[in-house]
């Protein structure tokens, strides 16, 4: 049997840390939970939050990272800290830390696999993971990619970037009761039934295909040969848009990457243009690749999470789910404003009496067998 309690509080540091921990000892009757799961917002002290948080409710393993807007099936806004906690007689949880993404982001995800304890124990059918990465230290494709490899496909890995705001500055993920930057955890969950995992973006192609031509990293510097920042100022002359090289995010929130992958598009989204022209991006640009500009408005971003919601539904057999983890890009927030509620409604109405909890992210993790796999923004 597992049973979750999902919780939030609007208060901050030692306070939040100590109302969601009461919250949680009231709901599982004074029991501890055996694996916390935390989205703070960043305005908080964390280590004072996460201390009041594991003294109050003892939690046996605690993981989380800092957000970008965060929500509960009863709450949502910026400034909320929520929390999902986890108590299981066929579930075994355990959390790993890796640290350096920016160095050696292959040595990050060999620490967090060494933590694993699926891969020697075969008493447990489904193997999954939750994985929380400062997603300003980059890497974050390669990461998924090499967590893929270590474990021999054997698991399934979801979560996403820890934010900040967008502030884009510094994010943190907690391991326990310490915060660590250019770092990335795991919540290892062993178990007997499946966990479904769903992801979809409701994005479509608004230009003809381009080949990306010349990138670094997450520096898109051309396309068909003409400089990046060239053709979005050409593609929202086209559309009838503003492009503001000195302020581009109002332009790039309307309009995406959207990199070919030959079953749908993995999105990618520009955060600004450097002095040489070049479109800065959330993640890796490979070259070589096709891209498109893409487009999409809230009722198509409503109606992919329904989607995501039931494809999750459809991989866990039967078996009614305790709770949902729902995990957002920070850019579909600040482009829809207060219709990312269109999105929320969305999700509950497929989940019906299902508790859930998430927040906007600067990433998304989502790799599972049927899915469109991979780091997504």
């Amino acid at each position: 049997m597992t049973d979750a309690a999902v919780c939030h509080t609007s208060l901050h540091d030692r306070a939040a840390g100590e109302s969601l921990g009461r919250q949680i000892r009231e709901r599982f009757q004074g029991s501890e939970p055996d694996a916390l799961i935390v989205f703070a917002a960043p305005r908080n002290d964390y280590g004072t939050l996460l201390e009041a948080l594991a003294a109050t409710c003892a939690p046996r393993v605690m993981v989380g990272c800092s957000s970008a807007g965060e929500f509960t099936n009863e709450a949502m806004g910026e400034g909320i800290t929520c929390a999902v906690a986890l108590r299981s007689t066929e579930v075994r949880f355990a959390a790993a830390l890796g640290q350096g993404i920016t160095t050696d982001h292959e040595a990050v995800a060999q620490e967090l696999v060494a933590g694993f304890r699926g891969l020697e124990q075969q008493e447990y059918r489904y193997r999954t993971a939750l994985i929380l990465v400062d997603a300003l230290a980059g890497h974050g494709e390669g990461l998924v990619e090499q967590l893929t490899h270590l474990t021999a496909g054997t698991y399934r890995f979801f979560g996403g970037g820890a934010g900040d705001d967008a502030r884009f500055q510094r994010t943190h993920v907690f391991c326990g009761t310490e915060t660590y930057t250019d770092a990335a955890v795991a919540l290892e969950i062993l178990s007997h039934k499946p966990i479904g995992i769903g992801v979809r973006h409701g994005w479509q192609p608004a230009s003809p295909p381009f080949r990306v031509t010349a990138a670094e990293a997450m520096r898109l510097a051309s396309l068909n040969a003409i400089a990046a920042a060239d053709v979005f100022e050409e593609h929202a002359a086209a559309a009838g848009q503003t492009f503001d090289r000195a302020d581009p995010v109002p332009f790039f929130l309307h309009n995406i990457l959207g990199i070919e992958t030959g079953s749908g598009h993995k999105l990618r989204v520009p955060l600004g243009v450097d002095q040489e022209g070049r479109v800065v991006c959330a993640a890796e640009i490979p070259v070589g690749a096709t891209a498109r500009i893409m487009s999409c408005g809230g009722g198509s971003a409503a109606a992919a999470a329904a989607v995501a919601v039931r494809d999750a539904l459809h991989q866990i057999e039967g078996h009614k789910p305790a709770a949902a983890l729902f995990f957002d890009c920070v850019a579909t927030r600040l482009r829809l404003g207060k219709e990312f509620g269109m999105e929320l409604e969305s999700l509950a109405a497929e989940l019906g009496a299902v508790p859930y909890a998430g927040f906007n992210t600067y990433g998304q993790i989502a790799r599972a067998e049927g899915q469109f796999s991979g780091f997504h923004n």
